[in-house]
């Protein structure tokens, strides 16, 4: 039995993934070992994505050109093209020649965590804003110009299963 609120948001998202053809791919154990490079840089992760990244190993659309970021990813151990933190290291070489806007940059994905990566319709993401807890969109060209989707992991895995679309 759950007695927490962001188990049941993400059983219930884990269940809606499944009958809609996205491929998760359980963890054995539920435990999360994040290396410290990700720990020291995203201080105080939200609960709900901690238990999330706990519970789920991969977590793939059917069209498998959207993803959620995992804890293999995050600890350079998976196998995809794409790293987690992407999107920032095509900024920052689009910054390329210009310190003072590479450490803008850096400092603006200091506290944005990238949790789910899309190459549908172009490049897009997922990320948690650190100081809020929120979840924010963006897209290329501008990555770093994003706009709110829901105000916790929780409402945004219930966002994601009502807007399907995305």
């Amino acid at each position: 039995m759950d007695n927490g609120k962001g188990k049941t948001h993400i059983g219930d998202f884990i269940t809606w993934a499944e009958a809609n053809g996205w491929e998760i791919r359980k963890k054995s154990g539920a435990q999360l070992h994040l290396n410290s490079g990700i720990t020291s840089r995203y201080k105080g992760l939200p609960k709900e994505y901690s238990e999330f990244l706990s519970v789920v190993e991969t977590c793939v659309a059917p069209d498998e050109q959207t993803w959620f970021i995992c804890e293999a990813d995050f600890n350079h151990n998976a196998e995809i093209e794409f790293r987690w933190n992407e999107f920032e290291m095509l900024s920052v070489e689009a910054a390329a020649g210009d310190p003072a806007w590479q450490s803008e940059i850096t400092a603006w994905w200091d506290h944005h965590l990238p949790i789910v990566m899309s190459v549908e319709d172009g490049y897009s993401f997922y990320a948690i804003a650190a100081d809020s807890g929120a979840i924010v969109y963006g897209c290329e060209p501008e990555f770093e110009e994003v706009e709110k989707v829901a105000d916790s992991f929780g409402e945004f895995l219930a966002w994601m299963m009502s807007n399907s679309n995305r």
